[in-house]
């Protein structure tokens, strides 16, 4: 392992986010300034930037003459060790500014701010102040493309480790980008997520708005993390345009943004070359057509436009892992429910901000499951398995199944963990309590309905669901691996 690589970058991590506690401390001065209370805010950001640059100077100090050669296990580690370094870092200023807060409490909020979950342990957001609320919404931007990719478009002197990085963090691929240089590759990502941003922004302005309230809303569903700043949700607002539009941006989200790229490009044939896409407009139209159907007749749903909204809202949100609501989905019929359920866990696109296990790995394992049964009674069948028109690979199948039989290995230890610590919790709100943090969804059933919080888990099982989380994100291995022993061994 080369040790001071792995410092150098990881003190890269920790001046970018110095950069948004400074961007949180300025929000908590200009509010004070306003006549608003912002109690220990300013005192708290104050703190928290001032340790998140000392540490960073010294990680530098200790990886500046560091070899800047790094291999795939460098890389895992970087990625695995930030994402939990980013969360322990941005749990502080809820630590020092909410003195209701305790330390398991607030390393659960970063990290389901980080990994755009958006399960929450805070209630009456309209009480918290003002700069606190920006730096929950401001984190799940952060986290929306993934810290890391935020960091390597800027690690010029990495050259090819650039790549390592992203293939990494990143569920899409390096090759699915136009540009031999992934580091250019990745810059278009950016400027893309930036551009959409203050289009999602001057968009929700005109739906009604003030610009706080858009600004947050912005950073939190581009990222599909569901944060708000009310503690009713988008349902606080009462605005079916500021719902349509919501509904938009969510779909932007869980969308390949490689596949948008492409897409202003004006590229020949992209519709036929993004199966993953059409199937995943499809899911969310299929799944919206039939929820309509059953909440048609529930009380307050005076008419078929009325259930057609709530229904696409709940399944866009739920399916990209976004996480906002606008209705009580937890007392809906259980048919209604369980089709959530199945959109939990398949998540949105690969390369979106979306959770999940992505759609392409659902399509595909489903091919592959249905190849394995013609293969029971035809033993000499040989039929590849085609994918954006092109065949996969053998490698590449395996690697599809490994992945979904690990996630399912890991999801069952966790609903066994959390109702061990957790006996009293019922059946469905032990299992979707974690299917809502290893997916990276937010709010689930029962205890932790859409208009409930995590609030009341034990300590243990916050840490638990928080780890969860990042694993959910990260796509497993690169938090996982950092318990392999053979990982550590010098460089």
């Amino acid at each position: 392992m080369n040790f001071r690589i792995l410092c150098r970058l990881e003190s890269v991590i920790l001046f970018a986010l110095s950069l948004a506690f400074a961007n949180s401390f300025a929000v908590a001065l200009w509010f004070s300034h306003k006549g608003h209370d912002e109690g220990n805010a300013v005192w708290g950001f104050a703190v928290t930037l001032l340790i998140s640059l000392t540490l960073g100077i010294i990680f530098h100090l200790i990886g500046r003459t560091g070899s800047t050669k790094m291999f795939r296990k460098e890389a895992l580690a970087v990625i695995g060790l930030g994402w939990l370094l980013a969360s322990i870092m941005g749990a502080i200023p809820y630590w020092l500014i909410l003195k209701h807060v305790g330390i398991a409490d607030a390393i659960f909020e970063s990290a389901s701010g980080f990994t755009t979950t958006g399960a929450s342990i805070l209630s009456n957001l309209e009480q918290i102040p003002y700069s606190l609320l920006y730096w929950r919404s401001l984190s799940q931007w952060i986290g929306g493309l993934g810290v890391v990719v935020f960091f390597v478009a800027i690690l010029s002197f990495l050259g090819s480790g650039a790549k390592i990085l992203f293939s990494n963090e990143s569920s899409a691929q390096h090759a699915d980008l136009d540009s031999s240089r992934v580091q250019k590759g990745i810059y278009q990502l950016v400027y893309l997520y930036l551009g959409l941003s203050v289009l999602c922004t001057l968009t929700y302005k005109l739906c009604g708005l003030n610009w706080f309230e858009s600004l947050n809303h912005m950073y939190t569903t581009l990222s599909t993390g569901g944060f708000s700043t009310r503690s009713a949700s988008i349902a606080a607002f009462e605005n079916p345009i500021f719902e349509w539009a919501v509904i938009f941006y969510m779909t932007l989200g869980g969308t390949s943004f490689v596949f948008i790229l492409r897409f202003l490009k004006r590229e020949h044939n992209l519709w036929q070359r993004s199966t993953e896409v059409r199937y995943y407009l499809s899911i969310i139209v299929i799944a919206t057509a039939l929820i309509s159907v059953f909440i048609y007749s529930e009380p307050g749903i005076q008419n078929p436009h009325g259930a057609i909204r709530h229904a696409a809202f709940q399944v866009v949100s739920i399916m990209t892992t976004t996480g906002y609501a606008t209705k009580d989905f937890d007392i809906w019929l259980p048919a209604t429910k369980i089709i959530l359920l199945i959109l939990m866990v398949i998540g949105g696109c690969s390369g979106s901000t979306g959770g999940g296990i992505k759609v392409v790995r659902s399509i595909v394992g489903l091919r592959i499951c249905q190849r394995q049964v013609e293969r029971a009674y035809r033993t000499r069948v040989v039929r590849p398995i085609f994918f954006n028109g092109k065949s996969l690979d053998s490698e590449a199948s395996n690697s599809i199944m490994s992945f979904l039989v690990l996630m399912g290995f890991v999801t069952i230890i966790g609903v066994l963990l959390v109702s061990l610590y957790e006996p009293h919790m019922s059946v469905s709100g032990t299992i979707s309590a974690t299917f809502a943090c290893i997916f990276n969804i937010g709010p689930g059933f029962a205890e932790v309905g859409p208009s409930l919080n995590f609030n009341f888990l034990h300590d243990i099982t916050k840490i638990i669901l928080s780890l969860l989380m990042i694993l959910g994100r990260l796509e497993l291995y690169a938090v996982l691996a950092l318990f392999a022993p053979s990982l550590w061994k010098k460089f």
